[in-house]
This record gives C-alpha cells, structure tokens and sequence, in this order.
C-alpha cells in the first residue's frame, strides 16, 4: 500500500516549475543525509518563503533508513510552519533512480517526485525505462524527471568519466514519448567537488584560482526552442565557494584544485527554462568547514552538537545565499500568507 505523500504534507514539482518558468527563476533542490542538513535547508527556505526541492540520492536513502525519511520530510512540513512558513511548498524528491524498482519503491514511500536516470543507457532503452517509471508514478500524481545527455564526475554510485551534451534534435521524441514532468540535461556542468581539472581551466592571474570553462548556453537555448516551456534541470550545479574550500584547507583539510560552476552562470541559466538546480557539494563543503574549524580551534570539543551546529550554521548561510543570490526563489511561493 502506497503512502500518499499528499498527506504527509508535500508536493509535487508541477506547478512550482510551471510558476518558476514564467516568473525567471529555479528552484533550489538541495540534496540531504542527516538531520542538521535537513534543519538548515528548511529554516533557509521558511525564513526566505521559497519552494524547496529535498533530494534524497541513493546512497542517501541507504545512509539515513527510507522509513526514517519519510518522517523526517514529514517533520520538515511541520517545521516549517512552526518557523511561521504557513503554506510551505516541499518536494521529496529521489535523485538519480538507477532502476525502475528503486522509484516505484519512493513512490510508495511518500515521495513526491522521482528522477530515473537512464542516461547511460541507450537512447531506445532510455526512453523505455523512462516510459515505465512515469506509468507507474503518475498513477500517484508523482511527477518524474528524465535525464538525456551524461554528466562527467562523480556523486555517490553515478561515476561518469566523461561528458556528452545533450542533443537538442532529441528532446521533443524524447519528451514525447516517456511522458517525463522534467528533463536534466548536460550543458558542461559536472558532479562532485571537482567538476574540471586544472588542463580545463584557465587560472585567474590575481588569485591563482582556477576559472572553468563556460557552460554550453548555446545548446541550452537550441534545447528550449525544441522544447517551448518544459521545465529543464541542471544537474552538478554545485559553485563550490572557495571561502569553505579555504576554510577546510586552513583547518587540516586537503583540497587543492577544487571548482564548480560559477555563480554567474546559474543566475543565468535560472532566467531561462532551468527550472531547477541542484546542489550537493557546495552542502558538504560547508559541513566539512564548520566540523573542522570548530576541532581546529578547540581539540577539547566531544560534543556532536558543539561541531554540528557549527556546520548547520554554515550550511543555512549558503542555502540563504544560494536562494536569493543565485537562483531568485525567494518569495516565490504560491500563498505567502
């Protein structure tokens, strides 16, 4: 029996994405494994009146129990209106389905959305997969995102060496025929907190720092005029902020070479179809930073809540930036009363 995610409170991406197209602006889809995760996303989007998309991935889903965050998405609904976010818009979503079993198991569970992710397959075996998942989840009014094109990089059990954009000739048989609600698609953005290597970058000659290469706008733009209107996702849109990758390196970490996508190219993007970004890395990179600072400057501390609050800090910091600096969904929900 399935649970009906209606009533633990959530909602699915349709009409938020439909909103977010014609007002300019994305959705922030942050991706979470524990409950501090989980407290800083939700006090960013209540405080801020935004619509919030919480991914859960695979490897997350094994990490933190399914039946555990069910509840947790639950509480999160809760949360949010005792923060005074009356009419909170949340989607439980599960991010890179690697089978049709695995999203028919989070639609039973209370998901609200799903993504099936058969990029690496062929394109005929792709859209098959594809078709099924959205048979299924539609049943439940559960709406899916697809994936057409392959990202380089690494993000739990998704490994991809290298990238192939997306082919604008294929969207419309493509969208067409699984029936998808979304479509994730490969401009040049990348998994991982190392999303180019030093060869593909270019290096600022005032701070060292590396300066990855553009994201491929064009096809984005060929992409929307195929497909008028349809909500786009971007995938491996992390912008790791280099104030945490600093803090981390300061504090005993090892991360030289770490770089994502810049912020000015999500603005961007999020004025178009995107309707969705993802963010994971820029996430960890905050934790990472408020745990090692925090054991940096007092090796005395035991307390997982003295480190912990110290990340969960960090992490609401960025998610506030990332939702009024980078993609404008603040405000944006549909009764703000």
């Amino acid at each position: 029996m399935a649970v009906d995610y209606k009533k633990l409170g959530l909602v699915n991406t349709r009409d938020m994405f439909k909103r977010a197209i014609d007002g300019g602006y994305a959705i922030p889809a942050f991706n979470f494994n524990n409950l501090e995760q989980l407290q800083a996303i939700i006090k960013a989007s209540s405080d801020l009146k935004s619509p919030v998309i919480l991914q859960v991935s695979k490897g997350a889903r094994k990490y933190a129990n399914q039946t555990l965050l069910r509840y947790l998405a639950e509480g999160a609904v809760e949360y949010a209106k005792e923060l005074g976010c009356n009419h909170p818009e949340i989607a439980l979503h599960l991010d890179h389905g690697d089978s049709f079993e695995t999203c028919k198991s989070c639609v039973d569970f209370g998901f609200s959305s799903v993504m099936i992710d058969g990029s690496a397959l062929p394109y005929e075996e792709n859209i098959a997969l594809t078709k099924k998942v959205v048979e299924y989840a539609h049943q439940f009014d559960v709406t899916v995102e697809a994936e057409l094109g392959v990202l380089a990089g690494v993000e739990d059990d998704v490994v991809a060496e290298v990238s192939h954009y997306t082919k604008p000739e294929e969207v419309v048989d493509f969208a067409t025929r699984t029936g998808c609600d979304s479509l994730a698609i490969s401009i040049g953005t990348s998994h991982g907190a190392y999303k180019f290597t030093p060869e593909q970058c270019t290096r600022d000659p005032k701070t060292g720092r590396l300066v990855p290469p553009p994201l491929a706008f064009d096809v984005l733009a060929a992409i929307e005029k195929q497909l008028p209107g349809f909500p786009i996702v971007l995938h491996g849109s992390s912008s790791v902020p280099q104030e945490y990758v600093d803090i981390i390196n300061e504090h005993g970490g090892k991360m030289p070479n770490a770089v994502g996508i810049p912020e000015e190219q999500l603005r961007k993007a999020a004025k178009s179809a995107v309707c969705k970004i993802n963010i994971d890395s820029d996430s960890r990179l905050a934790f990472t930073a408020g745990v090692r600072q925090t054991f940096d400057e007092h090796p005395e501390y035991f307390d997982p809540r003295q480190y912990c609050g110290k990340a969960r800090e960090y992490m609401e910091d960025l998610y506030k930036h990332k939702i009024t600096d980078v993609l404008g969904s603040e405000n944006k929900l549909a009764n703000l009363d």
